[in-house]
């Protein structure tokens, strides 16, 4: 009889088996990831998240953000007196030079006018500043403090007082993220400023960029600047980029592989620039297509009496 009233543990309570778990959010995992890299069917879930992490972000960020900031305070108050002596006396020094200064753009103005040049595009902007890095180490991206509501919008180009430094690729409610020129899945068309010549540089991911399709008899020499060209449309043209480093040449290849490094402080923290989308260019008018010439024999030319 005590054999009998023994009964084996509900089945219900053993649950699935471990191996069925792991496979189950394994499969899950893969799906979520494809679905994501081919439709983006989770940018919407990642700005919702993004409300309620940002701030936590901030809150987090705020202790060492607010002793960083009281230590260069009082280190940086002497150094501020100093500099402002000096910049006085600069003034002082420059005033003549600024007068005319002042004259000679007025009249490059008014030449301007007479010779009906088109002046160049304006550089506008707003200032943000750098809150932290991506965590995938592959990548070289950072996240700004303005977002949507500054009215960011993807491709927006992004420089500092040296140079390029990247463009906003993502933007959510109240931060951007950017992807710097050192990223490798970021071009920028640039030019050669010495020679003119037209390329391409790449990200290497290590902190440089690679000017590509160079031909190997190129006149390219290390020291070179590489400024924006500007036939992205993103960028505008005369930007610095980078400086060639190390020109390497090989009569196999037909061309040279040319390693530069940014002017810009890519790879450091600080406050950037975000500037105004460009102007989209007005399209070129067709030409018009040429009369069809009436049929017939050719009218007789006149005769002389």
């Amino acid at each position: 009889m005590a054999a009998l009233d023994h009964a084996p543990p509900p089945f219900f309570k053993r649950g699935p088996a471990p191996l069925a778990l792991l496979s189950f959010y394994v499969a899950c995992s893969i799906a979520l990831f494809v679905l994501d890299l081919r439709f983006h069917a989770l940018d919407a879930a990642r700005q919702g998240i993004s409300l309620v992490t940002d701030p936590l972000q901030r809150l987090a960020q705020a202790p060492m953000r607010m002793l960083t900031e009281g230590s260069e305070y009082f280190v940086a108050l002497e150094t501020l007196e100093a500099e402002n002596r000096a910049l006085q006396a600069a003034r002082l020094e420059a005033a003549p030079a600024l007068l005319r200064l002042a004259q000679l753009e007025a009249e490059n103005e008014r030449l301007r006018q007479l010779l009906n040049l088109q002046t160049r595009e304006k550089a506008a902007g707003q200032a943000a500043r750098i809150l932290y890095t991506a965590r995938d180490p592959f990548s070289r991206r950072v996240y700004l403090d303005k977002g949507q509501q500054q009215n960011l919008v993807p491709g927006q180009p992004v420089i500092d007082e040296k140079g390029i430094i990247g463009q906003i690729t993502r933007v959510f409610p109240f931060s951007a993220e950017v992807t710097l020129i050192t990223d490798k899945q970021q071009a920028v068309p640039v030019q050669i400023l010495r020679t003119g010549q037209r390329s391409v540089v790449f990200g290497l991911g290590n902190g440089q960029v690679e000017l590509k399709y160079i031909p190997a008899n190129a006149d390219v020499q290390v020291g070179d600047t590489l400024v924006t060209s500007g036939l992205d449309g993103i960028y505008l043209p005369g930007f610095p980029v980078a400086q060639v480093a190390h020109v390497e040449r090989d009569s196999a290849y037909a061309f040279a592989r040319i390693v530069a490094t940014p002017t810009a402080a890519v790879e450091s923290h600080g406050v950037v620039m975000v500037l105004d989308p460009r102007p989209p260019h007005p399209p070129h008018p067709e030409p018009l297509p040429d009369k069809p010439r009436a049929k017939g024999r050719p009218a007789a030319a006149p005769q002389g009496n």
